[in-house]
């Protein structure tokens, strides 16, 4: 391609964007199905139920310590797609493009979804591209859809709580957004901050493995640990006790929080999950995510319980208990 960066031309429907599917887009994502380049994908299901979610992500900077948009737009439309249960299987995958952006970036972008595509096993089945004027977006934009099968007998729910119930964490807690702002402010630390981007649907298939009987899952995106846990508790309500000292949290990422006058709890991961499961298969559970590279701090950090109905309650390290409530604001703009 003649063109060192995207041109509006490239979005106009003619030969520059056909030249910008056929020489970026299909070498990377091409399948059976996309390589039709009609304007749906045509996809066999013949039984069960399906899952379907979108997202876009609009994170600066672009590329941060860990991980890029390219893989966050997979990882999260994977992540959201198995928290159902469900088994991802296709993706649909939208860019709007700043006039002037280098192909270089954008290049670099479709690595790293390639990456993330492979390493998930899903395909990218159906998209689209739009380029407009300078100033009208911040350099990139990606939305992406998802769609998964959910087994049989798999019935989560952040409306099935129930008291007795263990809350589980897969492993340590605001990796993600601290990466990106220490990033974007220049910050330095002894230990550099990395995000904690990953597919999550082999953690999920090897807890589903050793039992279905998952009450709620999701993975603590914007607002952190401490929205989801509060989103449980109204859907249910119920309340959840946690406790503060079961709570895992990187050094790096605890001092970068402690520096910048924020609560960990209220920051997004990219990468772990929270689920609620029986009290009688929760060690189980655990046992199953720790075998997971990416279970291995799995862990129980609290309980469901009848009273304190709607709230979510921590019983600190000092032996006090301090509702954790849903952030009023954005306390990290732009991390997803």
């Amino acid at each position: 391609m003649e063109y060192e960066t995207i041109q509006l031309a490239h979005g106009s429907g003619g030969r520059l964007s056909a030249e910008l599917v056929s020489r970026l887009f299909l070498p990377r994502f091409g399948n059976e199905t996309l390589n039709r380049l009609e304007d749906q994908a045509v996809v066999d299901f013949s039984q069960g139920r399906l899952a379907l979610t979108t997202d876009s992500f609009v994170v600066d900077p672009l590329f941060f310590p860990g991980g890029d948009i390219g893989d966050l737009a997979i990882n999260g439309t994977v992540n959201d797609v198995c928290m159902s249960g469900a088994t991802p299987l296709y993706l649909a995958a939208a860019f709007i493009i700043e006039e002037g952006l280098p192909l270089s970036i954008l290049h670099r972008v479709l690595l790293s979804m390639e990456n993330a595509v492979k390493g998930a096993g899903v395909q990218i089945v159906t998209g689209d591209t739009k380029v407009v004027n300078r100033g009208c977006c911040d350099k990139l934009f990606i939305t992406t859809t998802g769609v998964g099968r959910v087994p049989e007998g798999v019935n989560i729910s952040a409306a099935k709580l129930e008291a007795g119930d263990k809350v589980i964490l897969s492993g340590t807690i605001a990796d993600h957004g601290m990466a990106i702002l220490t990033s974007r402010e220049g910050l330095s630390f002894a230990s550099r901050v990395q995000s904690d981007t990953a597919p999550l649907n082999g953690l999920v298939a090897e807890m589903l493995r050793v039992s279905p009987l998952i009450h709620a899952m999701r993975d603590p995106t914007r607002g952190g640990l401490a929205t989801t846990l509060n989103e449980f508790a109204a859907s249910s309500r119920v309340g959840i006790m946690l406790e503060e000292a079961a709570v895992p949290v990187r050094p790096e990422v605890r001092g970068a929080c402690e520096v910048l006058g924020i609560d960990p709890m209220y920051v997004a991961n990219e990468g772990k999950l929270v689920a609620v499961v029986p009290a009688q298969v929760a060690d189980k559970i655990v046992a199953a995510m720790r075998s997971h590279p990416l279970g291995r701090e799995a862990v129980i950090i609290g309980e469901v319980v009848a009273d304190k109905q709607g709230l979510v309650v921590m019983r600190t390290t000092l032996g006090a208990q301090r509702i954790v409530d849903m952030p009023v604001g954005e306390q990290l703009p732009r991390i997803c």
